[in-house]
Parts: C-alpha cells; structure tokens; sequence
C-alpha cells in the first residue's frame, strides 16, 4: 500500500458489544496498517493529566460528579487527532456512541477535510458472547487471561504464565450483568448502524470466528478502504 495514494488519515470505526474483540482487532489493525486506536475514556484520561484546556474542562466536570458533555469530548478528539502519529489515521473504539454524537463526529471531520471511511460492526450472537465474557477470568500475578470453557491453566489452579495461584474475576463479568450489558448495547447502538448505513459506510465483519480468521477478513476490508 502507498501512502502517497492516501490523501487523508483513514477514519474507522469499530462497533459491537462487549466481548465482540474491538480491542484485540483494533491492536491487530493498528500494527498491520499504521494507525491509532482512539478509546474516548482513555482520551480522557490522558487530557486531564496534559492538562490541556479540553482536559482541564473534562476534570471540572467530573471533579462534580456530571457525566463529559458531547463537546468536551469532541475537543479532546480534536486535539488528539491532530497530532503526528495520527496521520496514517484512526480506529476510533466506544465514540460514538449516539446519533447526536455521530452528528457532531461528522463536523468536527468535515472542518479537516475527512470523513468516517468504515463504520464496522463486529457481529456476533448474544448468547455466545455471554459464555465467552462469564467465563473470564485472569492471574491475580501477571494478568494473563483464562477462561473456564476455552482457556483453562494446563495445570489446574497454576497460571502458565507466571506460575501464580491466585485468580480473580471481574465482579460485573456475569451471565445476569453480561446479558443486561448486551441488551443495553443494542438499543444504544441499533440508531447508529441505520445512521452509517444511510451513509453508505456501514460495513459487517462475522465475528464469531477465530480471531486471526477475523482478522484477516478485517484487513481485506480495511485494505480496500484505505486504498
């Protein structure tokens, strides 16, 4: 692929629910094509820390207890979109999240001349995606991930990693919570899969595969769009 035939920073989206592998794919895309995954939380985060003005706006808000408005978050994008390493492009993870915010999304791409290239949606079944996130859980030493149906330890109650005993598991990563989660997911996201289709930048990816099989469909379709 030759840069020189991109004329702006790649756009992409990544949607689907918890457990679907956004952050795994988006790690994978971001070492094959050169671009930044965006997580709006750690933006956040990081603005705050900088100390920028969008950051220092984001701390006062939460410093209160009320939830990041849409253009405090639109302004830390900005900003960090405008920075070097972003100019091969970005895979934007959990923003947006509403129509509204999509909307303000468009604008603030329109003032540099981009666009949303790809919106992708990760689709996968409900009922596995419970199996999968329930049965999770990790090293309480090193953090290496296990799993009660898919992964477990070669010797039982031992971390192959590091060797530790000791395991934790995340308090909300039930079948109860995870199918409310899901259900949530739906009805928030169902508004911007009919927004990005109307656009004509909707695009599905079956991801109930292994994930390199995943990945690489993922690529090809990534690959078309950047080229």
């Amino acid at each position: 692929m030759d840069a020189a035939t991109i004329t702006a920073p790649t756009v992409l989206i990544l949607l689907g629910p918890p457990g679907a592998g956004k952050g795994t794919q988006a790690r994978m895309l971001e070492d094959k094509f050169g671009l930044v995954q965006l997580s709006t939380g750690d933006l956040l985060r990081e603005a705050v820390a900088a100390g920028t003005e969008a950051g220092k706006a984001a701390k006062a808000v939460m410093e209160a207890g009320d939830l990041v408005s849409d253009g405090i978050v639109i302004a830390i994008l900005r900003d960090r979109m405008a920075e070097t390493d972003c100019a091969r492009g970005v895979i934007l993870d959990g923003f947006p999240r509403t129509t509204v915010q999509a909307e303000a999304l468009d604008g603030l791409l329109a003032a540099t001349n981009q666009k949303i290239d790809a919106a992708i949606s990760l689709e996968v079944e409900d009922a596995e995606m419970v199996t999968r996130i329930s049965g999770r859980y990790t090293c309480a030493g090193c953090g290496e991930g296990f799993h009660d149906t898919f992964k477990q330890p070669a010797e039982d109650g031992k971390c192959d990693n590091c060797g530790h005993t000791e395991f934790k598991r995340r308090a909300d990563d039930n079948a109860e919570t995870v199918a409310s989660r899901l259900t949530a997911y739906h009805a928030q996201t169902a508004p911007l899969i009919d927004y990005y289709q109307a656009q004509g930048v909707l695009k599905g990816i079956d991801a109930m595969g292994q994930i390199d099989d995943i990945a690489q469909d993922l690529h090809g379709l990534v690959s078309g769009v950047m080229n």
